[in-house]
């Protein structure tokens, strides 16, 4: 704040002078406390009103989902091995593999063509998916880092184009830990029956290869769009830590929706699950919303890009 100074009529008493005094200390600490909270983010945990009129209990039927997305689980749940991760993140990290070169604009306009064979709750484009979970955090007027984390936060599905995926089973869905025993909260976890960590000696205990406390941040997480994208983005951009930890754990319903994983959590884990839960209405409940004009609202998304990304091209 720049301060100017004027001159002003003698103060009448003591008294006055102090609570003049008192005043111009409370501006500063007022002042104070609003930059760092815009430093911080603070108001991204305030309620979302965007979806306080809709029936919730619409959203995430699985028992009634289609038999498309009861297929995709069973091989899901029967695929994502210990073995299988550990293979998915070496082949991520290997120096030979070639790295496709997009802006962010054009890794949108490329995942356009992908419906997601997980999701029980529409049938839209991801273009469309995406701006429409944006344009929910900005009208809740939400920091600009978090509108465009909802802009951006399913591109890790692009790997299912260029990265090694085997399929839809190891881009898309709900994640969950492997190298522990698979949670009851999961979705179908009866179909977990056909996994063959399920019958390790070590993996199919309640804590597996971790230690409670170990940390969120610590846990194999099943291979998906949510980690890639992480892997992505954490070297490649300005974002906040919440902002990150909105993109990787998304899809860990297990875990920020029905409590599951919990004596995992170590220090810190609470700032993280607070971000991931604050984040999720809007890519959950945002879905029915009418479809958004692409051309109309690129200006705006582009300088928002812009802004969180220093290069151009990102290495994917």
């Amino acid at each position: 704040m720049n301060t100017t100074i004027t001159y002003i009529e003698p103060i009448a008493s003591v008294a006055t002078l102090n609570a003049v005094s008192d005043a111009i200390d409370n501006l500063h600490v007022l002042e104070g406390e609003m930059v760092q909270g815009q430093l911080q983010g603070a108001d991204y945990t305030t309620h979302s009103a965007f979806h306080s009129e809709k029936d919730k209990t619409t959203f995430r039927q699985y028992e009634s989902a289609c038999d498309r997305v009861k297929d995709f689980y069973r091989e899901q749940h029967t695929k994502q091995t210990v073995a299988y991760n550990l293979l998915s993140r070496n082949r991520f990290h290997s120096s030979s593999r070639v790295r496709p070169e997009l802006t962010v604009w054009e890794a949108i306009e490329k995942l356009n063509t992908l419906v997601d064979d997980s999701d029980p709750d529409t049938e839209l484009s991801q273009i469309h998916h995406l701006l429409q979970s944006a344009e929910a955090i900005r009208n809740d007027d939400k920091p600009r880092w978090m509108q465009l984390t909802g802009l951006i936060h399913d591109l890790g599905k692009l790997m299912i184009f260029f990265d090694g995926a085997q399929g839809q089973w190891d881009v898309v869905g709900d994640t969950f830990p492997v190298g522990c025993a698979f949670d009851p909260k999961c979705i179908y976890p009866e179909t977990f029956s056909a996994n063959p960590d399920a019958q390790d000696p070590v993996f199919s205990t309640m804590d597996g290869i971790y230690t409670p406390g170990c940390g969120i941040e610590n846990l194999l997480i099943s291979w998906g769009h949510d980690e890639y994208l992480y892997l992505v983005l954490k070297d490649q951009c300005t974002l906040p830590k919440e902002a990150l930890a909105m993109i990787r754990y998304h899809s860990f319903y297990p875990w920020h929706k029905e409590g599951a994983y919990r004596a995992f959590m170590a220090k810190g884990d609470e700032k993280l699950l607070q971000a991931v839960q604050a984040f999720n209405p809007y890519d959950l409940y945002s879905k029915s919303n009418g479809i958004p004009d692409i051309e109309e609202l690129k200006p705006y998304y582009l300088e928002l890009i812009d802004e969180f990304f220093p290069n151009k091209k990102i290495k994917w």
